[in-house]
This record gives structure tokens, C-alpha cells and sequence, in this order.
């Protein structure tokens, strides 16, 4: 993170909330220089590469969906990628997951717009992966954060505004989907973790699934699953994730105690499920690259405000219900 933009500090007007009853001023960095020129060319560019992989991917996901768990034979596939209405179908999935993840950064972005700070607009990452399409999207922050009240506001403005997306999008992608009779052979299969909120949502919808069937999910809810997925792995209180900066913001520097908790966790996840492989070891390079302790703000002796300890708390439970121990595993039936 680059240097303060001033060496020293100035006092302004900045009244505090009457939690702490502190009239004074804060002190904080002076005004940032101009925000650098981004270059929306890049943006729209990875937009749209992203918005190709997405709905190649959800055109995969459609056809799968009306399978119905059944093989797709090599005939059947023959000639389907040329047809209009396999991008068409594959809106389905791209659409939702580009609104959550988009949803995601926009709400750093504001909230960096609110305090001042320098940033980007989001960044979206494509890749060619066979079920989602893309790495997520990112914004670069390019500026000292003045205070933990505005970490922590960019912080968690991106997984709350993701939530309020995914939830809706997953009732209606659950609504979209069926319950069907499982085929007898399942060994090409895939089951897909249910996070806490996953579950809940699809007992509303179907009520309690009969032994030998399974719900058949629409591209919609796919995309839903992924962003309460994207959502778990971004609150994780580790370094400079957005868990991270909340963290931060309510311990202060012993929330590097937190980070060295969680990278126990996560490689023990990895014993759970080979599916968390790579993330920890993407996490374990990111750590590598930029330490794990969090750089502090300009003013970092300011506590944040008793409302804020509450919405810390609320980061958890978002936390706890899109979390899932084995997100990706081969289709296993019976004890």
C-alpha cells in the first residue's frame, strides 16, 4: 500500500459519534491528490471477456439442467455450441453471477468514494473454469484509508450489498429448479456443498427432499450458491480480505492473531475437502507477497462506533450461513 499522500496530519471538523463522547476533532491525512485517470477501455474489456466465459459456462449449466442428471451423449452435443439459444440459456447463469459479484465490489467502490479514498472501479476476472467462468472481480485501492470506521465501512459494504443480491437470486434460481429421481449411475455426478442459508432456502421451496432424489438447480441458483460461496471466502477474517479489514478495524493489531487462527483453519480444510486446496494456497501466496499483518490506517487510535460492533457481528453470521466445509465433492449416496 502506498505512503500517506502528506507527512503530517491536520485537524478538521470531523465530528465522532456520541458512543465515545469525544468532541474533539480527529486527525486525519490531508485531502488526497486528484484520483489517478482510470482506463474504462480495461474495464469494459474484462467485462466483457467475462461476460463471454460466464455464459459459456451457463450455457453448460442449462443443458445440464434440463438433463436432469441424465448423461448428455456425444451426439446430442454435436453442433449445440453454434446454436443461439445455448447463449441465450447461459444468461441465466452469467447475468446473476456478474450482478452478485458486481454488486460486491460497486459497494467497496462507494464506500471508498464516501471517505475519500482513491480506487479503481471493478475489476472483473475472467477464466475459462469449467463451472464458474470467472475469478470473481477486484477493485485496487491506491490510498492510505484515513480511519477504522471508514475500513471497516469498505469493508463490509461489499459482502452486504453481495448478500442482498445472492438471496433473491437464490430463492428464484431454487424456485427455477426441480426435485428429480437420481439415475442409477452417479460416479460422473458432482454434490455441491449447502451452505447453511442454502439449506433453509430449499426446504422453503421444496419442503424435505425424499431419499434417491435430489434438486436439480437451475443456472440461477448455480450462480446464487457461488456468490454465498464467494461471499464465505471474502469475510474470512484473513489479511487484507474483506473479513480482514473488519477485523481489523474492531481488534486493531491483534487481529493478526486472528489471521494466524484462520490459516490453520483453512489448511485444515484442506483435509476436508480437496476442493480447498487451491484457495489456500492462493491465500498462503497472498499472505507471501503482502505479510499478514494489515496495514494500519492514518488514524488508527479512533475505535469505531457501538452500531459498527453490531453489523462486525452481522459479517459473521453472513459468514456462518454461506460457509460450507466441502464446497465441491464426487456424488455420494447411502452411509
Amino acid at each position: 500500500m502506498p505512503p500517506p499522500p502528506g507527512s503530517e496530519h491536520e485537524r478538521v471538523p470531523w465530528p465522532l459519534t456520541s458512543d465515545f463522547g469525544f468532541d474533539e476533532p480527529v486527525p486525519v491525512a490531508p485531502p488526497p491528490p486528484p484520483p489517478r485517470p482510470d482506463r474504462p477501455w480495461v474495464h469494459l474489456v474484462l467485462l466483457a471477456l467475462t461476460l463471454a466465459t460466464t455464459t459459456f459456462v451457463g450455457g453448460c449449466h442449462y443443458l445440464s439442467f434440463e438433463q436432469a442428471f441424465a448423461p448428455i451423449a456425444d451426439a446430442d452435443v454435436t453442433g449445440v455450441f453454434s446454436r443461439p439459444s445455448f447463449y441465450l440459456n447461459g444468461l441465466w447463469y452469467s447475468l446473476t453471477v456478474l450482478g452478485i459479484l458486481g454488486c460486491h465490489e460497486m459497494g467497496h467502490y462507494v464506500a471508498c468514494l464516501r471517505y475519500r479514498v482513491d480506487a479503481t472501479r471493478p475489476y472483473f476476472l475472467p477464466a475459462p473454469l469449467p463451472l464458474t467462468g470467472t475469478l470473481g472481480a477486484v477493485i485496487r485501492i491506491r490510498s492510505r484509508i484515513p480511519s477504522k470506521t471508514a475500513l471497516f465501512d469498505i469493508g463490509i459494504a461489499g459482502p452486504i450489498a453481495g448478500f442482498v443480491v445472492a438471496v433473491p437470486a437464490l430463492l428464484a434460481g431454487l424456485a427455477l429448479s426441480e426435485v428429480v429421481r437420481l439415475p442409477p449411475n452417479q460416479q460422473d455426478l458432482i454434490s455441491l456443498g449447502e451452505p447453511l442459508l442454502f439449506r433453509g432456502a430449499a426446504w422453503l421451496v421444496f419442503g424435505t427432499v425424499p431419499d434417491g432424489y435430489s434438486v436439480n438447480m437451475h443456472p440461477m441458483a448455480f450462480a446464487a450458491w457461488f456468490g454465498l460461496l464467494a461471499t464465505a471466502l471474502n469475510l474470512f477474517p484473513v489479511a487484507q480480505l474483506d473479513g480482514g479489514h473488519i477485523s481489523y478495524a474492531v481488534l486493531g493489531r491483534r487481529s493478526l492473531w486472528i489471521t494466524s487462527a484462520m490459516v490453520l483453519v483453512a489448511i485444515g480444510l484442506t483435509f476436508q475437502s480437496t476442493s480447498w486446496i487451491a484457495w489456500t494456497v492462493m491465500l498462503l501466496v497472498m499472505l507471501a507477497v503482502v505479510g499478514p499483518r494489515h496495514p494500519p490506517t492514518v488514524d488508527d487510535h479512533t475505535p469505531i462506533s457501538r452500531g459498527r460492533l453490531w453489523l462486525a457481528l452481522f459479517a459473521v453470521f453472513m459468514l456462518a450461513v454461506c460457509f460450507t466445509p466441502a464446497p465441491i465433492e464426487p456424488f455420494v449416496t447411502g452411509p
